[in-house]
């Protein structure tokens, strides 16, 4: 909501004037502007100025450059904290003169933003140094819980403050956005628990931990106090490092630190345009190498900035009017990507043929690993080329996703019987498929399978073995039926058939002096003895 009454308040439009052709202007080389003049045009209610380039040059917001330090002190107002911890800390920090000043150097980009934002809402200006302690200042730092961010934001508490993750953003990683974000969950805290100390050790830990933390000690007849809390480490640690830094920043010769000048100044205004623009070329006509850009614009996930999304970019202070200059005067194409949305489930070479792109490239800009493939309804970013033309929409640049899953063939479960003298590893042979994987489906440790055990394959589906497992497992109670009966009429007849030769035999002996009137007796008395036995034998 904030961004948007930023874009409210002034956007800023670049009317651009792109045609047709391969060419460019020469790139001019970005200058500071010799005079130097007020800042007249930033709303008191911005701490970021924005410039309509249309109307407006950059150039307006020059200003006296006192040093920001002096007023981060004059804006302290939490109550000091003191421990052994904190004499710990400021000791660590003020050995480590490297570390502070690498810290310090990518501060200076972002500290007077910080600072406009803290005074606004009538805030500590302790709090403009937290980032040295959630991320050194990196606003690229992504922890092992999956925070992210300059103010490490895990992704539900970046979604609990509107902070926008798809597959093209990521504004955790937004200086405007998180630093927004930041402070308003600070002050939520700070409503909450009425103690700034408190307030800090929430954001680490959560309000909950916190909460119940404090409930505790007041069950018991203790201090609710942050020094009295029992913790994890890495909390009981947090602020003592946040008082250490501000011991230093208070009194930097005291700890033989020596902080550069940064001035009292907005380092970067910001600039929109509707048209997408690759990252690395919007440096270029910015005059800024490409990691000072990234660096403050590291919301960005792929190479290129979406127009539709109306982006809001981050240029220096001295960058922002040749960037101006250059873009209006920019022929040829600014996006060479675009993106594409796969309906099925499809493979990324397979993608790639259809397109006629280079898969490998697919693969490294959109960071899908090989022996995977894309999900339906998945969107990646390609490069432009004869099939894919046009900007990215505005649809796709809120919503689009990207899923993958395993690139194997897709499989049916199959239970089939163990056999007398089964094993899984016979069993495995007989089906195609690994005994690991039989052990793994029906959860076995062992090779040893019981007769009649039910055993679960996965089979692939287009598999002829797959087909006789499932024809097999389901004919199989009809099958057994169909045997025993067609056992038990060969049995019979096998019995009858017997009973009728003995009979002819008796026959046979018992007439010897009439061999002619025996055969005859044997013709027609069979029948009736044969019929005789089987009734008998039922």
């Amino acid at each position: 909501m904030r961004i948007m009454q930023y874009l409210a308040g002034l956007t800023v439009a670049l009317l651009l004037s792109a045609c047709a052709t391969s060419t460019t202007e020469p790139v001019r080389e970005a200058t500071r502007p010799a005079t130097t003049r007020p800042v007249s045009n930033i709303p008191p209610d911005l701490a970021t100025p924005l410039v309509d380039l249309d109307r407006e040059q950059v150039s307006n917001l020059n200003a006296p450059a006192s040093n920001i330090w002096s007023r981060i002190r004059r804006g302290f107002a939490m109550p000091d904290l003191e421990s052994d911890l904190v004499e710990d800390r400021t000791q660590w920090y003020a050995k480590r003169p490297d570390y502070m000043e690498r810290m310090v150097g990518r501060s200076s980009r972002y500290l007077y933003h910080i600072v406009e934002e803290l005074e606004r809402r009538n805030m500590p200006t302790e709090l403009a140094l937290l980032p040295f302690i959630e991320s050194a200042f990196n606003p690229q730092a992504v922890s092992s819980a999956k925070a992210a961010g300059m103010w490490q934001f895990i992704p539900s508490t970046g979604k609990s403050f509107n902070l926008q993750q798809n597959m093209f953003r990521d504004e955790r990683r937004d200086v405007l956005a998180s630093t927004g974000a930041a402070l308003d969950y600070l002050s939520k805290l700070y409503g909450m628990f009425g103690d700034w100390q408190l307030a800090l050790a929430a954001y680490n830990w959560g309000e909950g931990s916190v909460a119940r933390a404090i409930a505790r000690n007041e069950s018991r007849g203790l201090p609710g106090d942050y020094l009295s809390l029992n913790m994890p480490n890495e909390t009981r640690y947090y602020v003592p490092k946040l008082q250490a830094v501000k011991n230093i920043i208070a009194n930097p010769e005291r700890y033989g630190v020596v902080l550069p000048d940064i001035p009292d100044h907005p380092y970067f205004v910001t600039v929109t345009t509707s048209r997408d623009i690759d990252v690395a070329l919007a440096a270029k006509l910015a005059g800024l190498p490409l990691e000072e850009f990234k660096a403050l614009n590291p919301s960005f996930n792929h190479p290129v900035i979406i127009g539709a999304s109306r982006p809001q970019i981050l240029l220096p202070y001295d960058n922002a009017e040749t960037f101006q200059y250059n873009l209006n005067t920019f022929r040829g194409g600014l996006s060479s990507w675009t993106a594409v949305t796969v309906n099925s489930r499809e493979r990324v070479e397979a993608l790639a043929a259809r397109l006629n792109l280079d898969a490998e490239t697919i693969r490294e800009i959109n960071r899908i690993p090989r022996g995977m493939r894309l999900k339906a309804g998945s969107t990646v970013v390609v490069p432009k080329s004869d099939r894919t033309q046009g900007d990215i929409s505005a649809t796709i640049a809120e919503s689009g996703t990207m899923a993958v899953e395993p690139d194997v063939p897709d499989a049916r479960r199959v239970v089939v019987k163990a056999r007398k003298r089964d094993t899984v590893a016979g069993l495995a042979k007989r089906y195609g498929v690994t005994a690991g994987q039989v052990r793994q489906w029906n959860k076995l440790s062992g090779n040893r399978l019981d007769a009649g055990e039910s055993v679960v394959l996965m089979l692939p589906v287009r598999s002829a073995v797959a087909r006789r497992a499932a024809e097999a497992d389901r004919d199989e109670p009809v099958a057994r039926g169909k045997a025993r009966t067609t056992a038990k009429a060969e049995a019979r007849s096998r019995s009858g058939k017997a009973v009728e030769k003995r009979s002819a035999r008796r026959e046979v002996v018992a007439t010897p002096h009439n061999a002619r009137a025996g055969k005859m007796a044997v013709k027609k008395a069979s029948p009736v003895k044969a019929s005789a036995s089987k009734t008998s034998r039922r």
